[in-house]
């Protein structure tokens, strides 16, 4: 599923927002909340994030990091008794007349009975990501200025690892999780440093389902 939304920033104050996936947590419905603590931006960063509707954090990496043109985050693999299922929040940016066109798509590999289950996840989220759309272009765009401030990242801290989860179709997941790096004792919560690009990565979904188009 994807959707288009013009946002009145240039590529790069959009870029360096999505970049912080702590931001996430304040406008997209497939992330609940993210661990507060800061994490470099570049590819393979690993936040800790909860699902909405699971109580255990789990990680969110960044796939694909190309500065002021695209950025991804996978979810760490979620298990439950009828499958798998591993999403994956894409963001492509394009400049366009005085802002920037950003394309917004979810990815979810499904695997055994959860594929059954497919139409149902993507009925979903072709309810959930426009109006997540409309919530990202009100938060960085509409009734602000270029060069106004930005908003905070999200403080909300995930739960610890021990609690437990709960079981449905509707959890996020990915392959293998490399370690945080974190920032150095006082390093700046909001304004990070944006390391140089690392080639883009994709990846294909043999046994899942693909509902992106």
């Amino acid at each position: 599923m994807s959707t288009n939304v013009f946002v009145r920033r240039t590529p790069t104050e959009v870029f360096d927002f999505l970049a912080d996936a702590r931001n996430l947590a304040l406008w997209s419905s497939g992330v609940a909340s993210v661990e507060s603590a800061y994490v470099r931006p570049g590819g393979n960063a690993v936040y800790r994030y909860r699902y909405p509707g699971r109580r255990r954090p789990y990680h969110l990496v960044c796939a694909d990091y190309e500065p002021g043109r695209r950025i991804a985050f996978r979810g760490q693999r979620m298990w439950c008794p009828l499958g798998t299922q591993v999403p994956l929040y894409a963001f492509e940016l394009l400049p366009h007349a005085d802002g920037t066109l950003v394309r917004l798509s979810v990815t979810s590999s499904l695997s055994a009975a959860l594929l059954l289950l497919a139409p149902l996840v993507a009925m979903a989220w072709r309810r959930d990501l426009p109006a997540d759309s409309l919530k990202f272009r009100d938060l960085l765009g509409e009734g602000r200025t270029t060069g106004e401030a930005l908003p905070a990242a999200s403080s909300e801290v995930v739960p610890s690892v021990g609690a437990g989860a709960n079981a449905g179709a509707g959890g996020p997941g990915a392959g293998p999780v490399p370690g945080t790096d974190a920032a150095p004792a006082g390093a700046p919560e909001n304004v990070p440093s944006v390391p140089a690009a690392t080639p883009m990565r994709t990846s294909a979904t043999p046994h899942g389902f693909d509902y992106a188009h």
